[in-house]
């Protein structure tokens, strides 16, 4: 049986994915106006970024806890973290140094959030969700925590006016000004966390009353048993592979947004705008090819081919862009708009596909831990990629060059890999 709440249990979990990306991504698209009002360094900005992934660390045990616990034990443990963190960032303290180190701490509780919202939706989806609707609601539950990112290129660089460098912007009262809007910022965000939280506290189960597919009733592998499987399963390890090591280097390139294009002249507004359209089009793109996905079953290798060429084709574009002295492109506003908004959408809607395409190689592993692992191997990428960022954050290009052959590398990882579907053919043949 499938239930009318499902709906409501899938809004409140895309609704805290979308504000755990929103909090993540506060600081990268207003850098320069965070620099002027805080006293952050080029350091501190990547730092900031980089407790996405440090969060991460203990993603094992929230495997474990939503495999165990399940659902809703998971969720309110993850968006209580998530609210002592955006409240961390709200203290105020005048001694600079200090306040410094509670938004450092807040950006970590976040992180610790990211686990759950980034792993859980294939889980969701088989637990509450019919087989012609799983990856439709996969595309919504993962790709909100992407569009959440997204808003904080726009809602940063409209709400905190930005430092140009002139005299005048640089008195305490403008600067004073810049930091009462951040402070804004951070306020609102901390409403909102507190806001899921509780509706979140009031309703959320752990599953229906009655599975929706012959899948969700099945019994699966152990914890122990399923990271053996995974382990020794080679296909496995090749689509892994192919996820992680572009989603991590393009989901690490696009939280320094701003601080990479502003070298070749590009506005913080600009940048900001630039990163929302290539997340909000991805998360457009994305969630029309997983509802494709879910009437035409068996394509989904097919349609990886066809997103990740797309992406090695705007990266370098964009990335050939960026050296003006070397290749003479044109370096317009209008071209950085186009290839980064083409390569966002490539990326990001291939990401609801891979995780349906996990879950069926490995079935029957529980998917929280199949795509916790994934996502775990995305995270260790970005966070190699911003360690290195924050010794090497004067010159790019070396930054730029990871996305097209990082992307280039997956593709050929997709087209030696052979697909199957074990779980479709238990819920379409089976229950036959």
């Amino acid at each position: 049986r499938v239930y009318g709440r499902r709906w409501l249990v899938l809004l409140l979990f895309s609704l805290l994915g979308f504000a755990q990306g929103l909090v993540w991504n506060t600081w990268g698209p207003i850098q320069n106006s965070a620099r002027l009002a805080f006293g952050f360094s080029g350091w501190d900005i990547a730092l900031l970024v980089f407790w996405g992934p440090i969060g991460f660390a203990p993603c094992f045990f929230f495997m474990w806890l939503m495999d165990k616990k399940g659902l809703r034990v998971t969720v309110l443990l993850t968006s209580s973290l998530m609210v002592l963190g955006a409240g961390l960032r709200c203290v105020p303290v005048s001694d600079l140094e200090i306040r410094k180190k509670l938004i450092h701490g807040g950006q970590l509780l976040n992180g610790l959030a990211g686990p759950t919202v980034m792993n859980a939706a294939p889980f969701l989806s088989t637990t509450w969700f019919s087989p012609d609707e799983r990856a439709t609601a996969t595309a919504i539950a993962s790709l909100l925590n992407y569009l959440g990112s997204a808003a904080a290129f726009l809602v940063g660089p409209l709400v905190v006016p930005p430092p140009n460098g002139t005299a005048q912007l640089a008195t305490p009262g403008n600067t004073q000004h810049i930091k009462d809007r951040i402070e804004a910022v951070l306020y609102a965000e901390f409403g909102m966390v507190s806001l899921i939280f509780s509706a979140a506290l009031a309703y959320f189960p752990s599953r229906p009353p009655f599975p929706p597919s012959v899948a969700a009733a099945s019994q699966r592998l152990s914890y122990r048993r399923s990271f053996c499987r995974l382990l020794s399963n080679f296909r496995f390890l090749m689509i892994a592979l192919a996820y992680a090591i572009p989603l991590g280097v393009f989901s690490g390139w696009s939280g320094v947004l701003d601080l990479i294009l502003t070298p070749i002249h590009v506005s913080q507004v600009d940048a900001g705008w630039i990163g929302f359209w290539s997340i909000v089009g991805g998360c457009v793109v994305g969630i029309a090819m997983a509802r494709f996905a879910d009437f035409i079953r068996g394509m989904l290798k097919f349609i990886l081919l066809l997103l990740l060429s797309g992406a090695t084709l705007a990266s370098t574009w964009f990335t050939l862009t960026c050296l003006t002295s070397v290749t003479h492109l044109p370096l317009t506003t209008a071209t950085l708009y186009t290839s980064c908004i083409l390569l966002g959408i490539f990326l990001n809607s291939s990401v609801p596909i891979f995780f349906e395409l996990f879950v069926e190689t490995v079935y029957p592993v529980p998917e929280g831990i199949s795509c916790g692992v994934v996502t775990f191997l995305s995270n260790v990428f970005m966070g190699v990629l911003l360690f290195f960022l924050t010794f090497y954050h004067t010159e790019f290009s070396w930054f730029n060059w990871c996305l097209p052959g990082s992307c280039l590398l997956s593709l050929l990882l997709i087209l030696c890999f052979r697909e199957s579907y074990d779980r479709l053919y238990l819920d379409v043949v089976v229950s036959v």
